[in-house]
């Protein structure tokens, strides 16, 4: 039979398809600078020309075992197509959360481009189509951590530019606590929190802005280790600590508001790059103290205000958030300003949105949050006292490949896990002076460009001002258009934001 169908192949056209492959097969390896696929290349040739290896002999079977093993190879070829793709070229994205809002929304599908910034070559290749690092269901590592590649980028179409929205993975996602409750957690952020409330319940006197540069780094440390140790302990509610490499992640997005090389300040909420003030998102959304004028939250999420909240595009998780500043801790130090406690409750609204409820008279007064009013937690850096908060933050500098800086104390904390965690240094601190790799170090040049990422919904989005830069090697892609966009508040074709399908990611500034 395989006679035969040797025999009806023209062979002129099996060399036309070979050559076609072929060409297209040397383009990609030149794209992707690996000469190592020209292992491949008679396999290619068997394929089209010679066919010596029988690749689908199971068509000349009956029965059970043909049927399944068509159904086998048309999965096999699915998946290796759509690992490709998604490796290379573009992946779905779905937006989680309310960190980019309004600028896009909870239930946004993005049409992600790998070309636009270059692909990386995978650090973990052996991984299952279609997961990030889990398998649904049930619950176990989707990749496997050998072999583990040095992170490389293909040439792309350009580079993350200002106010690009990016997608990425979590920088301070390395660490994690293996109870899937806690895996999208900021493990760092956690326990330094953690040890740190352990640490004031020991001595509630303690005052970091009154202690040394050297004496807050001995409580940083004291506070990790205090705080490590206790998820340890309690191995029953966070699990065992695990780790995961850079592209296996979690995927942020998030829109980048500083570049390698810049000065980033925030001052009263506006970002400045270098003393000039950056553009604001068109739908950038802030957090207002909210009094009501004669309705309640329930009254909002009701059918008479339905038309009001999609014009708006208030969601019912913005309503719901009035009702959390009621639970604030006082005694904690939640709230900083008594007076925030004669508000009904906080909800993030754009500028349209809080002057059209005003507008409708359905507040009796309304003011933005500010610094003094509620306690959002630690900024990075965690190991230092900075005082710097999410509306009044900096100046820092934001490091680029190539690029020097001198390292002192005090700022070291700001570049500390640059060196040492994402360009694998060993940086340690002895006697109040710096080290790294051994040797005393007044000075760095960094290996790689980072960016700054924040959220356009500005009060509430954990972003770059909680953990951090986001090194070029976590870098994933740039989203183009929205493909599907659906209302978690809304079910069936109600649901469906007709108006932002296949609208330009670009458009939203």
């Amino acid at each position: 039979m395989i006679d035969k169908e040797k025999a009806a192949l023209n062979p002129t056209k099996q060399w036309v398809k070979f050559i076609v492959v072929l060409v297209l097969y040397l383009l990609f390896l030149l794209w992707v600078e690996s000469w190592w696929g020209l292992l491949v290349v008679p396999f290619i040739f068997d394929a089209y020309i010679t066919k010596k290896i029988r690749w689908q002999w199971w068509k000349d079977t009956e029965g059970p075992v043909r049927f399944i093993m068509g159904w086998v190879d048309a999965l096999v070829f699915a998946l290796v197509a759509v690992y490709f793709i998604n490796l290379f070229f573009f992946q779905n994205y779905v937006i989680p959360s309310s960190s980019l809002e309004k600028s896009l929304l909870t239930g946004d599908y993005l049409f992600v481009s790998k070309v636009s910034y270059g692909p990386r070559i995978p650090e973990t290749p052996l991984t299952m189509p279609l997961t990030q690092h889990t398998l649904p269901i049930i619950n176990t590592k989707s990749y496997i951590s050998w072999p583990h590649w040095d992170y490389r980028r293909v040439k792309g179409l350009g580079k993350v530019q200002l106010n690009d929205i990016v997608v990425f993975n979590f920088p301070a996602g390395d660490t994690i606590m293996s109870e899937p409750a806690y895996q999208g957690d900021d493990y760092y952020r956690d326990v330094y929190i953690m040890g740190e409330n352990i640490l004031a319940q020991q001595n509630p006197h303690i005052n970091l802005s009154k202690m040394t540069t050297l004496q807050q780094r001995d409580f940083y440390n004291k506070a990790y280790a205090v705080g490590r140790a206790y998820i340890v302990r309690n191995v029953g509610t966070y699990g065992v600590l695990d780790w995961r490499p850079t592209d296996r992640r979690e995927n942020y997005v998030k829109r980048c508001v500083g570049l390698p090389g810049q000065t980033l300040q925030i001052k009263n909420k506006i970002v400045y790059l270098d003393g000039k003030a950056n553009k604001e998102p068109e739908n950038v959304e802030y957090t207002y103290l909210i009094k009501f004028n004669n309705i309640t939250a329930a009254d909002l999420l009701g059918e008479r205000f339905d038309e009001l909240r999609k014009d708006l595009d208030i969601s019912a998780e913005d309503v719901q958030s009035l009702s959390r500043l009621h639970g604030y801790d006082v005694d904690q130090g939640d709230v900083l300003n008594n007076a925030a406690l004669a508000y009904d409750g906080y909800m993030p609204l754009t500028k349209r949105a809080a002057a059209e409820l005003k507008r409708q008279g359905l507040v009796k007064s309304m003011r933005l949050v500010t610094d003094k009013d509620l306690y959002p937690g630690p900024n990075y850096p965690l190991n230092a006292f900075t005082g710097w908060t999410r509306d009044n933050y900096g100046p820092v500098w934001i490091p680029a490949k190539g690029k020097s800086i001198d390292l002192t104390l005090k700022n070291l904390p700001v570049y500390e896990r640059c060196i040492k965690v994402y360009e694998k240094n060993d940086l340690q601190v002895k006697n109040g002076k710096i080290y790294i790799n051994g040797k005393p170090a007044s000075r760095y040049t960094f290996k790689l460009d980072y960016y700054w990422m924040m959220g356009d919904n500005r009060h509430n989005s954990a972003d770059s001002r909680y953990w951090g830069f986001v090194p070029e090697d976590h870098i994933v892609g740039k989203p183009l258009f929205i493909w599907w966009s659906s209302d978690p508040d809304r079910k069936g074709f109600g649901g469906i934001r007709w108006h932002r399908l296949f609208n330009w990611v670009d458009n939203i500034k």
